[in-house]
């Protein structure tokens, strides 16, 4: 029988979104990101995943984001003796799932709600680890900092920023910098062009919950918090252009500063104080 969940927070309900859009893109022939424990989650779920079908860009670049960060993560894990993976608002994300345990320690961290949800559908195992907090908390940080006192950390921070005002997102980096010294920080962004004009991604367009916070130029975080350090601003459409569509894949994918004005992937290393 399928389960029907009701979210207080409407930003926690946004996260049906990825759900839905990785377990649609896992049933592809040669998926972007093959994702079987998406599939049997949305299959779970009693949900209206119809009103997401129109929603082209996003059902492409929900995908797109995962298997960036996912990419991202990998690298970490591989370059790092001691590596602990942070998923900061993870939703019903599973990352832990698609890359495997290797020698990391992975955690899960979102509001209470998605974690007692999380741990029904997706119990915790060895090597994943929920934590029930919210971003804008600092408690966790410390905790973790206590626990892993010689771990290098890498924050994943997806589908998440956009749904906070700029002086929330700008405490979250700098409490996150300030104690993970040698570690990074990866997160998606809506631009100023998105931010400014009150235009939502097309996935959310018959939803409540609102774009508070834009930013299309990476070098920014830097000025924010020097100890931030730019490694890399992606452009979605760079990645897997024919999925796109011609206009999008070919033209406007490579019209590279145009694109970080609607939004763009970052990744930043934290240098230690």
């Amino acid at each position: 029988m399928k389960q029907k969940h009701e979210f207080k927070s409407i930003v926690a309900e946004t996260l049906f979104i990825p759900l839905y859009m990785r377990a649609k893109e896992s049933r592809r022939v040669n998926p972007i990101l093959n994702d079987k424990a998406a599939e049997q989650l949305a299959d779970n779920l009693e949900y209206d995943y119809s009103q997401f079908d129109g929603a082209k860009l996003s059902e492409v670049g929900c995908v797109v984001r995962g298997w960036y960060f996912d990419r991202a993560v990998k690298q970490f894990i591989d370059t790092h003796p001691r590596p602990v993976v942070v998923n900061v608002g993870c939703g019903l994300d599973t990352r832990f799932q698609r890359i495997g345990n290797r020698k990391a320690v992975f955690y899960d961290l979102d509001l209470p709600e998605v974690i007692a949800l999380r741990r029904e559908l997706i119990p915790e195992q060895p090597g994943n680890v929920y934590i029930a907090a919210s971003l804008l908390e600092t408690d966790w940080m410390d905790d973790l900092r206590q626990k892993h006192p010689d771990a290098e950390f890498i924050f994943v921070v997806e589908g998440v920023l956009m749904y906070f005002y700029e002086k929330q997102v700008k405490a979250f980096l700098h409490h996150v910098a300030s104690r993970f010294g040698g570690g990074e920080l990866w997160f998606d962004v809506c631009g100023t062009m998105m931010s400014r004009h009150g235009v939502k991604p097309d996935s959310l367009r018959n939803h409540e919950a609102q774009i508070r916070s834009g930013l299309s130029d990476g070098h920014l975080v830097e000025r924010w918090e020097p100890t931030l350090q730019l490694i890399e601003q992606a452009n979605y459409m760079k990645f897997f252009r024919s999925r796109w569509g011609f206009f999008f894949g070919q033209i406007l994918g490579r019209m590279t500063k145009l694109c970080y004005q609607f939004s763009s992937l970052l990744g930043y290393k934290i240098i230690s104080q």
